[in-house]
């Protein structure tokens, strides 16, 4: 279907989701039956986008928690609707600020100086996520390192001012390894609309960057706009865990995202979702990757979280913030390369 009907298509299902009971998962994994006034069982959570499928023509994403969601999602669609959804159950979506043990490139977690993209980094609070490039403020030269709010500001805990190690905690850092402070970050809200998981670190001085050193070399300077990808867009990122690594697009303008943080479940419309080409485009400890599109190197996104479970491929699905919102939300600029 074209994509301005697909986009009335999800507004209109997401209205009536809105409407319906839920079923509330605990952290036990016993479920909380919320029942309307005629008894009917609700659904626990869906996420609604598009995927592209050939130029000007989209699919719906619908996006399910639990299968049995999708007896309810798919009730309110006719069958000539049915015919263009892609519907996948991809589980609980949970952040990728958390490295999993003993598994990751080496080279990503250890102190690097200069730094670069990909590296180990984080809040001392915090145990590791991913440095995923650098920006500056409009009319500054000073960098600043851009990764998630749940990596740099602990998810709202943080002061600005604080403390930004490299390599993060989980890694051996201390408080020796202070490359600069927290300067900005985009709290979370409780209500669902959330865009960004996204927050920066000014350099201190003496602290040298390569926002050039990826494989392959530098990104472009152009920041991609989520409109402009193609179906199946290739994308690649480097993040602490899992080093360089390759997926798809396979959904975008993905509303009602909810990721489950140390506090509750937030909240986020407007995501991109990634699929990897074998296995999963991402782990914990992943989170604040930036994710440059593969054609023209140009970047797109900004990795926050995932789940294990709705990849084609026999991983999860990633989630990530579109790149020019962080940019716009933070008012920052985006560098590509020294100089």
């Amino acid at each position: 279907m074209l994509p301005d009907s697909a986009r009335e298509l999800k507004a209109r299902l997401s209205r009536r989701l809105s409407d319906a009971p839920r079923r509330t998962v605990l952290s036990r994994g016993v479920e909380a039956e919320a029942l309307d006034q005629g008894g009917a069982i609700g659904w626990s959570g869906v996420a609604l986008g598009l995927t592209p499928v050939a130029p000007n023509s989209v699919h719906l994403a619908i996006r399910l928690v639990d299968e049995a969601d999708a007896e309810v999602v798919l009730a309110g669609l006719d069958d000539a609707a049915r015919a263009e959804v892609d519907v996948r159950v991809i589980g609980r979506v949970r952040l990728l600020g958390t490295p999993a043990p003993g598994w990751s490139p080496e080279e990503l977690q250890r102190r690097v100086r200069p730094l670069r993209p990909g590296l180990s980094v984080g809040h001392p609070d915090v145990t590791a996520g991913t440095l995923g490039g650098f920006v500056r403020l409009p009319g500054q030269e000073g960098l600043l390192a851009l990764s998630n709010n749940h990596v740099l500001a602990a998810s709202d805990v943080a002061t600005e001012g604080d403390a930004a190690l490299q390599p993060g905690v989980a890694d051996g850092g201390t408080a020796d390894d202070r490359i600069g402070t927290l300067t900005a970050f985009v709290r979370f809200s409780p209500e669902p609309g959330n865009l960004v998981d996204a927050a920066v670190a000014a350099l201190a001085d003496g602290v040298a960057a390569d926002p050039g050193a990826l494989p392959g070399g530098a990104l472009a300077a152009r920041v991609s706009a989520v409109d402009d990808v193609d179906p199946d867009e290739l994308v690649e990122k480097v993040g602490r865990t899992t080093g360089h690594t390759r997926g798809r697009i396979t959904a975008v303008e993905v509303d009602g995202v909810g990721v489950q943080y140390d506090a509750g479940v937030v909240t986020f419309d407007d995501q991109v979702e990634i699929e990897g080409l074998t296995g999963a485009f991402s782990a914990g400890g992943d989170s604040g990757s930036v994710i440059w599109r593969s054609r023209d190197r140009a970047p797109l996104g900004l990795l926050f979280a995932g789940s294990t479970t709705g990849g084609s491929a026999g991983g999860g699905v990633t989630f990530a913030n579109p790149l020019a919102t962080v940019l716009r939300e933070l008012g920052v600029e985006w560098v590509s390369a020294r100089g």
